[in-house]
């Protein structure tokens, strides 16, 4: 078999480890990678054969400034537009014969539009928490294979590490495919453009699909609620957990519901319930009226906040319904649109939040972070606005039941103080559940 190079497109600064993961199966499997990195946070976890500072200069930006001025949608922009100056180049170079992205909201948007700069029939695998809902504005007209990561891409355990096996395992079997080429391009898919491969680690090999002995729980995420679920994932694995989490996109919140019914969890830190916006507002992330419902049924002790809960989700800005136009608009990406929820609306769905919780028939506590419930709504951030703040926190605090064990910490839910609290209460509740 001849070696083939597989690009690895992603943000390496929040899924570092993931793309180890896929890297080290390819090389085990004969193969080589050129790893490019569109990381806009921090540092890369892993590193890359091609910096984000060289993607961003591509796109037309600096990763310095953009990091500074803390516009994560005109950061996506910028390395949107270095990503695809830079793969149809290296495509036409004979750097790579396939490739495969991993991501969320905006690294699929970033990548996937790069995937399309591509000829058809040149192998294309994103691993997606969007890949469940609308997936045309990723696809368009070009042959990307979008597989459903069904948890978050934010840490290894036994779902994610079976995903993204089959993922390598996939993108690895199209660029084996004897005798498929590109027409009109030179590609013969025959191993002899290729050039300028990535790194050559030997491989770990395929990992154990068995779920292990330890804990497993379920927590849920979003973009802007990204450093408060990655300190708490981190702690809880330290304690001795596998915490597997879901995009809160509506099917994550599906997803997570479902499993939790199946069986999986021995408990929930739902953490971002942000879907509740999209259900109650008319967004078009929405899990449906059953969200937050099956750990209750099931009575799986639950650690419960109010992540994202200033945001509802629509497409790209010309798909904002006529009614919402005038109202608080943030362009997330090109292909999402966040509008801030109004204290009325607030009020419905903490409301609706509240009677889940007070169905539940096993430990619940909510813990609310006092000084905002997003990245983007903090002081000076477009969704801050303590107004519709105090409406949620004082619905959530009159409705709730004496069952549910409220704690409220004076602080951001990024803040270390939020997760090192979310932490502490679900160590307590799983210990008590127990016993």
């Amino acid at each position: 078999m001849t070696p083939r190079t597989i690009l690895l497109l992603g943000s390496l600064d929040t899924k570092g480890d993931e793309y180890a993961f896929v890297r080290d199966l390819i090389h085990a499997r004969g193969h080589r990678t050129l790893v490019a990195d569109l990381g806009i946070l921090g540092e890369p976890g892993t590193a890359p054969d091609v910096p984000a500072g060289d993607v961003a200069r591509a796109g037309g930006g600096d990763l310095a400034a953009l990091r500074a001025a803390g516009d994560r949608g005109q950061a996506v922009d910028v390395m949107q537009r270095g990503a695809c100056a830079l793969v149809p180049a290296w495509f036409a170079d004979g750097r790579f014969d396939g490739v495969l992205g991993l991501g969320g909201g905006g690294g699929t948007t970033m990548i996937t539009a790069a995937m399309r700069t591509l000829p058809v029939g040149v192998p294309k695998v994103m691993v997606s928490t969007m890949a469940s809902g609308n997936t045309a504005p990723y696809v368009d007209v070009k042959d990307i294979t979008l597989m459903y990561s069904v948890v978050d891409i934010a840490g290894l355990n036994p779902l994610s590490r079976r995903i993204l096996t089959n993922a390598a395992g996939a993108v690895c079997g199209m660029v084996e495919q004897d005798g498929y080429g590109v027409p009109g391009t030179g590609y013969r898919g025959d191993g002899s453009r290729q050039s300028a491969v990535g790194s050559q680690d030997s491989g770990t090999g395929t990992p154990n699909p068995v779920p292990g002995t330890r804990p497993l729980v379920a927590a849920t995420m979003f973009g802007v609620t990204t450093p408060c679920v990655t300190a708490a994932r981190g702690a809880l694995e330290a304690a001795g957990y596998d915490v597997t989490v879901f995009h809160a996109t509506g099917s994550g919140g599906r997803a997570m519901e479902g499993l939790i019914d199946d069986g999986y969890f021995a408990g929930v830190l739902d953490v971002t319930t942000t879907e509740w916006c999209d259900e109650v507002v008319g967004g078009v992330l929405t899990a449906g009226p059953t969200r937050l419902s099956a750990a209750g049924r099931r009575g799986v002790p639950q650690v419960v906040s109010v992540g994202a809960l200033d945001m509802v989700n629509f497409g790209g800005i010309d798909t904002v319904p006529e009614p919402f136009r005038e109202r608080r608009l943030y362009r997330h990406n090109a292909t999402v649109t966040l509008m801030r929820t109004t204290p009325d609306e607030c009020v419905a769905i903490a409301t609706r939040i509240a009677a889940h919780l007070n169905d539940a028939t096993g430990p619940t506590t909510l813990v609310l972070p006092l000084r905002g419930v997003s990245a983007l709504d903090a002081p000076g951030q477009p969704f801050h606005d303590p107004d519709a703040d105090a409406a949620l926190f004082d619905t959530l605090r009159q409705q709730v039941g004496p069952h549910v064990r409220v704690v409220e910490v004076d602080a951001h839910i990024n803040d270390a103080a939020f997760a090192d609290a979310l932490v502490k209460e679900f160590l307590e509740i799983h210990a008590r559940a127990r016993r």
